[in-house]
């Protein structure tokens, strides 16, 4: 099956993201505990210069998480994450008012505050399965929603994952999932096959290659969340801080599989590819 093209945005509190040309979003982790950058943005000083580093450097949305979602992440308490994520938010928006920001929660009520705070996506890698009022609360919020696939929990979700056929297997997911946010009125929805996320290496690379397949069935935006993962580094054998090459080499493979959405701990380097990928588009 070959890549069709879908024309297609998604509405940003009033503002329409056109993702028919690829966009870069942003990794800004405020956390201590993220698998690469954690404990580096834990400051809003230091959250205001990497936020307009990323601007500057060509992203199109940042994505800022309150609680890392590494394999074998510990939970933390809503009230630390939501005291993490809110004021990073507002900082960001007071010194860069026409940024997007998306929030990387699985917690409804800190998306709500996020929202309120702002931000105008919704970033949820539990797809709903952590918090049950998600779902209801991104309908109710008027916002677009990333659809995020995981196989277990972040404790558990890398102890011996398994699928009859993950393509098919996520693909199934994804019809089932967005025809329960359709139902209750969501209006964009952006999927994330959820790489790492409850997959080994030969998973993830089976996704990659077909990642077409999602959105030619359902006719929707892709991300495609590679930066710096344990598909890179297992098979290299390096650590995620000398993984931006290999970052780079799957980024292309991404957009030639049709991704619409790079999400990216190197900004710059993401919008390098894009741009040289649109010439060998055109």
């Amino acid at each position: 099956m070959s890549k069709v093209q879908h024309p297609m945005s998604i509405n940003c509190k009033g503002q329409l993201l056109n993702l028919s040309r690829p966009v870069v979003m942003g990794i800004l982790n405020v956390t201590p505990d993220s698998f690469y950058d954690g404990g580096k943005y834990a400051e809003i000083a230091t959250i205001l210069q990497q936020a307009e580093k990323m601007l500057r450097e060509g992203a199109a949305l940042l994505d800022i998480g309150g609680a890392s979602s590494r394999p074998g992440a510990v939970e933390v308490s809503e009230a630390e994450e939501m005291q993490r994520m809110v004021p990073g938010v507002e900082a960001i928006l007071k010194e860069f008012p026409n940024a997007l920001i998306s929030v990387d929660t699985w917690r409804s009520s800190v998306a709500r505050a996020a929202v309120d705070a702002g931000a105008c996506i919704v970033n949820d890698i539990s797809a709903s399965s952590l918090d049950p009022k998600m779902f209801e609360t991104v309908a109710n919020l008027e916002v677009p929603y990333i659809l995020m696939h995981m196989q277990g929990s972040p404790k558990t979700m890398q102890q011996n994952p398994h699928y009859e056929e993950v393509v098919t297997d996520v693909l199934d997911f994804f019809i089932q999932k967005t025809a329960v946010l359709r139902g209750l009125g969501v209006k964009d929805i952006v999927l994330d096959p959820g790489f790492g996320f409850g997959k080994t290496v030969e998973h993830n690379y089976a996704l990659l290659k077909n990642l077409h397949v999602f959105q030619n069935v359902l006719g929707l935006p892709v991300l495609a969340g590679i930066s710096r993962k344990s598909m890179i580094c297992k098979p290299l054998g390096i650590k995620p801080a000398a993984a931006l090459n290999g970052t780079t080499a799957l980024h292309m493979v991404a957009l030639q599989q049709g991704a619409n959405i790079l999400r990216a701990h190197d900004v710059r380097e993401a919008v390098e590819v894009v741009k040289l990928w649109e010439l060998l588009e055109n």
